[in-house]
């Protein structure tokens, strides 16, 4: 028995443990920084240089270019912040450190200078890398033994999410627009270091849950000794079995190759974008240094893919291939629904009427009011209830934690009484951003209800779904844009379309992403599950890196065609692809070996 798991559970909060709270408010404020500052960057990096509020000035594809790297390398630098967690700092120590680096990088993002706006942009990368792997790693760790209430556990968690988005994306965009870029930017760091001061302060409260690694043996799961036999059981089904599958000389090799050719072009890309220099500066067949160095870096990843599956027993091959499938659907699907933060972002500031007057101002008013003030008043009394139970033990964390949900109901209702105070009303461009997560709180228990019902779909049609609903949200759009004509760079379309846009995309996210990690933990062994979460990352790395891409693509498809043809393109993709995954789920079942 851990006692240390067991004190945790002595004082609860909801019927949790007060640790999970520490962490839910820790995730919250990182996501606060996090999304409060990722959707500033294409605005900042687009305003004009001569406006009320200036900016970069610089061309979208450029600023997409920069922002698609940006937000690829968040996504790998988790792999290498978990392993020197594993091996080194632990889980708690890798948070502080996470929080500390990303609070600095935010200091340095700040000064909007441009030295300062890429190293801030660096710091947040590789704080970003120790802090998300690590912090739900110590929830898992904090369940051992208590796995029936690990849904819940984790579903509260998620609630902290995105409720840090939503109120990041909305009080960081305020700032931003209507006073300064650099206030915005300052104000996600602040919350981050407060974040970090919470964490720290508490720190006691977890015993050594999360702690440095030791070299003591785990005696709860002993280690299989590699002389023993070539053929191990499966955790997750005790009926297939493994073959041990170490990794060979040819794969390190390919792993290497693969990611200094991935790395190459991550970095080469922006550069050779947006200041026409290149770290590849060659051709071959009229083929670019670039397009060269991706295509080797990719084929040999799907060598080292193949061959490390084909090594497997038949059942695991089988399973191996099903994970590496839906990885190709989500790359798909992430290239087209990170437009969010691309050029939706540049639709809603420069193709949407947000001006509103009379009673449809009046109206909205009242929404957002409701919007922002009701989830606040729930999470103040889990606040309320936290203090209550721990005060005595982790009083100076409840400080710093009380300190900076002042901070949000200050801010909160100083821009509610500017909203009420103008008669004639603009929307900020950075709002529309809040609606994936509130879409997200709203609909997540009744998606929840729909896979617990004996309606649930298997996952190929899951898939199929989230990414048809993802494809109507784009139709939705091209419907609204099909009156602008070719070139335009501003227009006026109702934000009713955007609204429906983003309610669908939500839709289509809440069928696929949250699923993909289950079915990865379902289909995979636990011996070989680091290696599939690496595969996993980049798969959603990749469609980061396409989804800025191609919305770099908006004004060169816009100018030629037209606007609703740009959106009628992020149609049309997704939608095929649903498709075709609702057509291989034949094929997936069987692949699955009745794992659903």
């Amino acid at each position: 028995m851990n006692t240390d798991i067991e004190n945790l559970f002595k004082d609860k909060v909801l019927g949790h443990p007060a640790g999970l709270f520490i962490l839910f408010f820790t995730e919250m404020w990182e996501r606060f920084s996090f999304y409060g500052m990722r959707i500033l960057l294409v605005l900042f990096l687009t305003a004009p240089l001569l406006s009320d509020n200036p900016g970069w000035d610089w061309p979208r594809e450029h600023a997409l270019s920069l922002i698609g790297t940006y937000a690829s390398l968040l996504y790998l630098t988790p792999i290498i912040g978990g392993y020197i967690a594993d091996k080194f700092t632990g889980y708690r120590m890798a948070v502080v450190i996470g929080c500390v680096v990303m609070t600095l990088g935010h200091a340095a993002m700040a000064l909007e200078t441009t030295s300062s706006f890429y190293l801030g942009l660096a710091l947040l990368v590789i704080g970003t890398g120790f802090f998300k792997p690590n912090i739900t790693s110590i929830i898992s760790e904090m369940y051992k033994g208590k796995e029936s209430k690990k849904d819940g556990a984790y579903t509260i968690f998620y609630m902290g999410v995105n409720a840090g988005a939503f109120f990041g994306m909305m009080l960081c965009g305020y700032l931003a627009e209507n006073y300064g870029w650099s206030y915005g930017f300052g104000l996600a760091g602040i919350f981050m270091f407060l974040g970090m001061l919470q964490f720290l302060l508490a720190n006691k409260i977890f015993g050594s849950i999360g702690a440095k690694p030791t070299k003591v043996l785990n005696v709860e799961n002993p280690v299989t000794s590699k002389t023993e036999t070539t053929v191990v059981s499966d955790p997750i089904d005790e009926k297939t079995p493994i073959k041990l599958n170490p990794f060979t000389k040819f794969d390190y090799v390919l792993i290497v190759l693969s990611s200094v050719g991935g790395l190459l072009y991550l970095f080469n890309d922006p550069l050779e974008t947006i200041y026409s220099k290149s770290l590849v500066p060659f051709e071959i067949g009229g083929m670019s240094g670039t397009n060269i160095v991706v295509l080797a870096a990719l084929v040999m990843f799907l060598v080292l893919l193949i061959t490390r599956i084909a090594r497997y027993l038949p059942i695991v091959r089988d399973r191996l291939i099903a994970v590496s499938i839906f990885g190709l659907f989500t790359v798909f699907f992430f290239a087209f629904f990170e437009q969010s933060l691309g050029s939706m972002t540049l639709f809603a500031q420069d193709y949407t009427d947000r001006n509103l007057a009379g009673n449809s101002a009046i109206i909205f008013k009242v929404i957002d009011a409701l919007l922002t003030t009701v989830p606040l008043i729930i999470i103040s009394w889990v606040i309320f209830l936290l203090v209550k139970k721990t005060h005595h033990r982790i009083a100076m964390s409840n400080v710093a934690l009380v300190i900076a949900f002042v901070g949000i109901w200050a801010l909160v209702i100083y821009r509610l009484v500017d909203k009420f105070s103008q008669t004639n009303l603009e929307v900020d461009a950075t709002w529309f951003g809040i609606l994936n997560s509130f879409f997200i709180i709203t609909l997540a228990p009744i998606f929840s209800k729909w896979w617990e019902s004996k309606y649930n779909p298997s996952a190929a049609v899951k898939y199929g779904i989230g990414l048809i609903l993802l494809g109507l949200g784009f139709a939705i759009l091209s419907y609204g844009a099909s009156d602008i004509p070719p070139g335009a760079m501003t227009a006026k379309v109702s934000m009713v379309f955007l609204i429906l846009a983003y309610l669908f995309h939500t839709m289509g996210e809440l069928c696929l992403s949250p699923l993909g990690l289950s079915y990865l933990s379902k289909l995979v062994p636990a011996r070989m599950i680091g290696f599939m979460f690496g595969v996993w990352y980049l798969a959603i790395a990749v469609g980061q890196k396409a989804a800025n891409t191609m919305g770099g693509m908006i004004d060169t498809i816009s100018k030629e065609y037209s606007m609703g043809t740009f959106f009628l393109i992020f149609t049309l993709i997704p939608i095929a692809v649903g498709i075709i995954s609702m057509l291989l789920n034949p094929v997936l079942k069987k692949l699955m070996h009745g794992i659903r």
